[in-house]
């Protein structure tokens, strides 16, 4: 399941002067709305720097949910792309106040290439190069690294957050089938008319010739897994529809 999001923060400045107002704060918005699974938390994450920066806010508020985004998957580029979009409507002098936060939070970074490289340092395999060969079949950024080509074909595949493959099926005479081995980040392998799986470092999922299913990282942590190629006789991956962000948002909640 999706951690949780838990608010502190009303009972500790207010507790005693406003309870009440404490109590809405801690166990309704956060509590209730920010743990609402209809909208992921980079989503919301982001509505909200939005909205608090068309109001002109630009206290220590702002950088904390610029924080909150940036740790809920919102990478520099989003959040840069989105201030300025939002300068358009809002006014320029709001996005030079909240880009001067944003920088802090960000501290100037690159993201694209930097989270990427921040991913890699937590886990032992390489991330690799983009996906390009199969980005027809996925939704949002995957990547590709081979760690072993001879005997058994050993690839580690890598999910940016909310990335995730189409429905697919690994055909076979007999034999064939896929076996996943998660070694980073945490996602999700689910299976056709079946309950989602959550794998997490160690996690081992078989997969049988046949089985319609896919697999893919939650929307606010990197995914990683070893995929290992079953030996089988007369072998073929079937690529299907899209995981839809319904199914998807249901699927990993």
């Amino acid at each position: 399941m999706t951690k949780k999001i838990t608010q502190t923060a009303g009972r500790k400045a207010l507790g005693t002067f406003a309870p009440e107002f404490a109590h809405f704060n801690d166990d309704v918005l956060f509590g209730e709305n920010w743990n609402n699974p209809d909208l992921d938390l980079k989503t919301r994450s982001l509505i909200t720097v939005v909205a608090l920066m068309s109001q002109g806010i630009t206290d220590s508020s702002l950088k904390y949910h610029i924080q909150n985004a940036k740790d809920h998957g919102v990478t520099q580029k989003e959040m840069a792309a989105a201030i300025t979009h939002v300068a358009f409507y809002a006014g320029w002098p709001k996005a030079w106040a909240v880009f001067n936060l944003a920088k802090e939070v960000y501290g100037g970074e690159d993201s694209g290439e930097t989270d990427k490289a921040r991913y890699q340092n937590t886990i032992f395999f390489p991330v690799g190069g983009p996906n390009d060969a199969y980005a027809q079949y996925f939704t949002g950024q995957s990547y590709l690294a081979p760690v072993s080509t001879e005997q058994v074909p050993i690839y580690n595949v890598t999910f940016e957050p909310g990335c995730r493959n189409n429905w697919h099926i690994h055909h076979a005479k007999s034999g064939g089938g896929q076996l996943l081995i998660c070694v980073g980040g945490r996602g999700f392998y689910q299976e056709w008319g079946k309950a989602p799986i959550e794998m997490t470092p160690g996690t081992v999922v078989n997969i049988p010739a046949g089985v319609k299913h896919w697999h893919g990282a939650v929307a606010d942590s990197w995914f990683s897994h070893l995929a290992i190629e079953v030996d089988g006789e007369d072998t073929s991956n079937e690529w299907m529809e899209p995981v839809d962000d319904a199914a998807y948002r249901k699927a990993v909640q």
